[in-house]
Formats: structure tokens, C-alpha cells, sequence
């Protein structure tokens, strides 16, 4: 029986298989973790646009005779249908065609949720409800809620085709020291130079008389609006507060931690559990 206070994440996601003995090199030249030398059963890694911006947030999972790619944040058709059409004749690689799987994964509200290692059930699998039933499950708005804590990315909203990887605080699922993979040049020059212009931040609002109808997603130092210090970029109203995330420019970011917001008036900057801004 598991203990009834630990809690956990359970979510279904799209996932896609990977066989041919080309499958790890395939992998290794697309995304940005070591998957030819990996000695986990699961990675988290990053699919790149040539420029250096995240595409998606995806896991891995190493089986004996194939590999599935688990998308945690993108567009599941986007990104087969690119993986098809740049495998040459003489690659032996076949992707499968999409299902869900359900993951299970521990949480903990200070550590970050790359801390622990998930689970995995087919939807088909018979044990997978017996196994549900003993955990103490986040309901969808705490979870959403414990989601921006981590500053885990969203599809539109922090994966915005704007955003890099190192921006979104994912700089430890970057492998800066193996070959040539799609964005890897950009991730070098901005690593060794360090020309970050922007980091994750997630933001509280104090406010309880919202101007919802507003559109300006920009951040400012003052209700003056003099200067824009970033952008929101998504956010969750519960029945007692509300959060969200936005990237910050990094020159503002010893200016306090204290911002406006047109929508959200006066905000609260906290650094993430998930991130490596910390």
C-alpha cells in the first residue's frame, strides 16, 4: 500500500514508438539529450527548432527492442511527421502510429518534478486501475497549480516558437558535450557567451477585481507603464489565488520583485521549483 501522503501526478499523454537499430542515433541527432549513451531508463529531453527554440518537452523510454517518445508539451503530429521525413532510405527507423499511455509520477512541492523517476501504464493494462486506486492523486487544479510552480512549459503558451530552452530554465536537459543535433549551435553560443536575455519567473497576483477584457500580456515596473520588463505567459485562477508564469528580461530582473500588469495589477516575481533559475 502506498503512503497516503505522498502525492502523485497522474496524466495521459501522446506517445509513439521508435524500433530499427538506427532508432538511439535517430534520436540522438534530433534532440538535445545523450541518447546514445544513456544509462537511465527514462530521459527528458528537448526537440529544438534549427534556431534553438523549443518545439517540445518530450521523455523518453529505453526498451530492449524499441524506444517510445512520450510528448510532455508539443504538437504530437507535428513532430512525427517531421521525424518521417527525415529518415533517409538507408535508416533502419519506423515510427509507430500515436496512443496515449497513462504516467504516474511522485511530487513533491520543493523538489523539482525532474526528481523523480515516472511510471508507466498502457491504457489497455489491466493493473493500471488496481495501481490508480491506491494513490493519493492531485485533483486538475492543484495540479495545474503545481505545474506553474515547476514552470513545466505549455504548447501556445511558454512554447511559444519565441522561447529557447535555457530561457525555460531546462539547461540540465541539454547535452552540451555530445555531437551535432537540430539547435546546437545556438544552444553553444548562448551557453558559452551567456546572452540569456530572458528567464522564467513565476508571478501572484494580489488583485481580487481583475480586467480580464484587457489584452497587454506585457509586464511593467509601475502602474505607469514606463517601461515593459516582460510578458505573461499563461496563468490559473483558483478559488483563493492566482498564479502564473512569464519571461522576464533579465536586465529587470534586480529591479524587486514587485511588477503591474494591466490584467493582473500588482504582482509578486518568484523564482520555480523545477527550473535551474532556483
Amino acid at each position: 500500500m502506498q503512503d497516503i501522503k505522498k502525492k502523485f501526478w497522474l496524466e495521459k499523454f501522446d506517445c509513439f514508438s521508435i524500433t530499427g537499430k538506427d532508432a538511439r542515433k535517430f534520436l540522438n541527432g534530433i534532440t538535445t539529450g545523450n541518447i546514445l549513451d544513456s544509462k537511465n531508463k527514462v530521459i527528458k529531453t528537448c526537440w529544438l527548432t534549427p534556431n534553438g527554440v523549443l518545439r517540445s518537452l518530450i521523455e523518453i523510454i529505453f526498451f530492449e527492442r524499441n524506444l517510445e517518445v512520450i510528448i510532455l508539451a508539443g504538437n504530437t503530429d507535428e513532430i512525427i511527421d517531421y521525424f518521417n521525413q527525415i529518415i533517409f532510405p538507408a535508416d533502419d527507423v519506423l515510427l509507430s502510429e500515436p496512443f496515449l499511455i497513462n504516467r504516474i509520477q511522485e511530487i513533491d512541492e520543493s523538489r523539482s518534478w525532474r526528481t523523480y523517476q515516472p511510471i508507466f501504464f498502457k491504457v489497455e493494462d489491466k493493473e493500471f486501475e488496481i495501481y490508480k486506486n491506491k494513490l493519493n492523486l492531485l485533483n486538475p487544479k492543484d495540479l495545474k497549480l503545481w505545474k506553474i510552480n515547476q514552470a513545466i512549459p505549455s504548447l501556445e503558451m511558454e512554447i511559444n516558437g519565441k522561447n529557447n530552452p535555457l530561457e525555460l530554465g531546462l539547461k540540465d536537459l541539454i547535452d552540451f558535450n555530445k555531437g551535432c543535433y537540430l539547435g546546437q549551435e545556438t544552444m553553444s553560443k548562448i551557453k558559452n557567451v551567456s546572452s540569456l536575455k530572458q528567464e522564467i519567473r513565476i508571478w501572484k497576483s494580489f488583485e481580487s477585481n481583475l480586467n480580464l477584457d484587457v489584452e497587454d500580456k506585457n509586464l511593467y515596473i509601475n502602474s505607469a507603464k514606463d517601461v515593459s520588463v516582460g510578458k505573461i505567459t499563461s496563468f490559473f485562477k483558483s478559488d483563493s489565488q492566482i498564479k502564473g508564469l512569464a519571461m522576464i528580461k533579465r536586465k529587470h530582473l534586480e529591479e524587486g520583485s514587485y511588477f503591474f500588469s494591466e490584467i493582473f495589477g500588482k504582482i509578486i516575481i518568484n523564482k520555480s521549483v523545477g527550473s535551474i533559475f532556483l
